[in-house]
């Protein structure tokens, strides 16, 4: 008894050392009718069930005219809450107390309720709805509890009663697509837990949502998806104790470092120290794990470790994890040294950074709960299961980034199934503008074979730049028929469909062939006879002649052979000509230079004529 009542008042100490802020998370809730309650109030999650994060859920609100707490089982009233064909899901409004808030949400989920809403007695701020104590959680419905719960306002649940009470059908819209950010296409998420596996069904069910989640993931954060963090909360022993029994069995580092006794009993059993010595293995683990560039090796530590060193076994001890280490490839040395001397007086910086990291900023509040997820920086509410987690953590992407596990059958609906989610289409070539997304749809036009559809994605896409006509000829229409194909799409235009030459019309659905006879467009001649063909037309001319199109006239076949021999006469006469008159010039040219040429040779010997007596004469009378 003494060791109990000193176990008690060491719970008190680790209590009072951790004053913080604690964060109620909630989401919206929105009244569409009737008129005198609509508006958008605040509820706050429950931390149970699985709150639908990233989607909406709407339905009508029922309160009880008996059982109005929700603390029976409405079986015992043969009442149903379950929506009929065609009608929307109930919303099971109850009163708060006499009970705990997770009974009241089983015995709404058991009578077919999609959704509860908890009015509070009193007047305050909105509370967090959580599980029932250590003590009084072996009940086995708590894993069980599939439906979203809020705790609403006094004011709301006394206004929503007045209407229901006059007749009026009160209809709510439950939104979660902001209870999460989704900033990017990475989210960020932190899981707060414990190695102890003593501490009853919450110690269990965080330990199964490690084997079962770990498949998980490892995907996302070997994608690159996701960034998470381990995280373990530790106490520290005030001062004036620390060298009490109860520290120095729950603590290590003189005090520092502090955590329950796993079996609530000092006398037996393993001691806190031991289970702070463990998470510290495991933050180190990490540690180590991430510096190598494999950060998910941790799931896979944790799922073996508790595995094979449970407490119930007296496998809870360094040799058994470190097997599991060397079963992974991790380094051993790195780890220890990581860890320290835990009998040291002195700070382990792991262990401080843990319990800086506990003190909330931001949006996030102070981490008291175990276990506790936080996803980008936001505390989770709701059931540890895989496929409540998974969605939560897919509602923090930025919407059309969520990796393909996301929109995996179970975890979504594709609204792009049905009527293709209203958005624009191309059946011909399978080519659609919707794009399924975690928290619905978005129509956006696509971007095929490198080919970009501009519009607005709901009545309108088109190819656009080059090879859009290489899509679906590009939007534009398009036919064949005796052989002969005419498109409207031109490659070398970005966008915009055009009839081709001998067709008129959009361009887009139709095209239709122009009668260039009987508009009189060509083959207009007097001689000229006309037939139409598609896309074209055919011009002939009467009697022995051709038709010249460039021209739109006819000429005689026999004018056109004489007018071609002219023309051949004329250019041999003329090159001919041509040729005489050159070689009589050369002839004439040549004929001068010779004889200017000769006449400068006899000059050197013979005086001639035309020099006279003077010449010579001075000539000789230079001798």
């Amino acid at each position: 008894m003494r060791e109990k009542l000193g176990f008690c008042i060491w719970v008190l100490f680790l209590v009072g050392s951790c004053v913080g802020k604690f964060v109620v998370e909630k989401n919206s809730l929105r009244v569409t009718s009737p008129e005198s309650v609509k508006g958008v109030y605040e509820c706050a999650i429950g931390n149970f069930g699985v709150p639908q994060y990233g989607g909406t859920m709407v339905g009508t609100v029922v309160y009880p005219k008996t059982n109005q707490k929700a603390c029976k089982s409405f079986d015992e009233a043969d009442v149903s809450f379950k929506s009929k064909p065609g009608g929307l899901p109930t919303f099971l409004l109850a009163d708060r107390g006499d009970c705990y808030f997770t009974l009241k949400a089983w015995n709404a989920q058991k009578a077919g309720a999609a959704a509860i809403l908890v009015t509070d007695n009193r007047i305050e701020p909105l509370i967090t709805m959580d599980t029932p104590e250590e003590e009084n959680s072996g009940a086995d419905y708590l894993q069980k509890i599939n439906i979203p719960s809020a705790l609403i306002s006094k004011t709301l649940g006394d206004s929503i009663k007045k209407a229901l009470s006059t007749g009026e059908m009160v209809n709510i819209n439950l939104d979660w697509r902001e209870a999460l950010p989704h900033p990017d296409d990475r989210v960020e998420y932190e899981f707060w837990t414990n190695s102890n596996d003593e501490c009853g069904p919450k110690c269990d069910s965080q330990i199964e949502f490690v084997k079962n989640f770990k498949g998980a993931a490892q995907i996302l954060e070997k994608g690159g998806y996701t960034q998470f963090t381990p995280h373990y909360i530790t106490w520290y022993c005030p001062e004036a104790f620390t060298l009490s029994k109860q520290c120095k069995s729950q603590c290590i580092n003189h005090g520092r470092y502090c955590a329950p006794d796993p079996e609530q009993d000092f006398s037996r059993g393993y001691d806190g120290k031991d289970v702070v010595v463990q998470n510290l293995r495991q933050a180190c683990l990490f540690k180590v794990a991430n510096e190598s560039g494999k950060p998910w090796l941790w799931w896979d530590y944790v799922t073996d470790f508790s595995i094979r060193c449970p407490m119930k076994e007296k496998k809870y001890t360094k040799e058994c994890a470190d097997k599991v280490i060397k079963s992974l490839g991790l380094d051993l040395d790195k780890i220890d040294n990581c860890i320290g001397d835990p009998e040291a007086d002195e700070e382990n910086l792991v262990l401080k950074a843990e319990q800086d990291a506990q003190i909330g900023t931001g949006t996030r509040g102070d981490v008291t709960i175990l276990p506790t997820l936080v996803i980008n920086n936001r505390q989770y509410r709701g059931k540890l299961d895989k496929g409540a987690v998974l969605k939560a953590i897919c509602a923090g992407f930025q919407e059309t980034t969520e990796p393909a596990v996301c929109l995996s059958d179970g975890i979504e609906t594709n609204e792009c199934l049905e009527n293709n989610g209203g958005c624009w289409q191309d059946k011909a070539a399978n080519i659609t503008a919707c794009k399924d997304t975690f928290r619905g749809r978005v129509c956006e036009c696509p971007v095929v074979q490198g080919v970009k559809f501009a519009g607005d994605g709901y009545t309108h896409c088109e190819a656009s730049g080059a090879f859009r006509c290489e899509i679906n000829n590009g939007g534009c229409w398009k036919q064949t028929q005796d052989g002969k194909t005419y498109s409207a799409c031109i490659e070398d235009h970005s966008k915009g469909c055009q009839c081709p030459p001998g067709f008129k019309g959009d361009g887009v659905n139709t095209c239709e062939d122009v009668n260039e006879c009987s508009e009189k467009l060509a083959c207009q001649c007097s001689e000229c006879k006309c037939k139409n063909t598609w896309g074209s037309y055919e011009c002939s001319c009467s009697g022995n002649a051709l038709y010249m199109r460039e021209h739109d006239t006819c000429i005689s076949k026999e004018a056109k052979a004489s007018s071609s021999w002219n023309v051949f006469w004329v250019i041999f006469l003329g090159l001919a000509a041509a040729g005489v008159g050159g070689y009589a010039v050369y002839k004439y040219r040549i004929r001068r230079y010779m004889d200017s040429e000769i006449r400068a040779i006899m000059a050197q010997y013979m005086p001639l004529d035309s020099q006279g007596e003077t010449a010579n004469h001075v000539v000789h009378a230079n001798i």
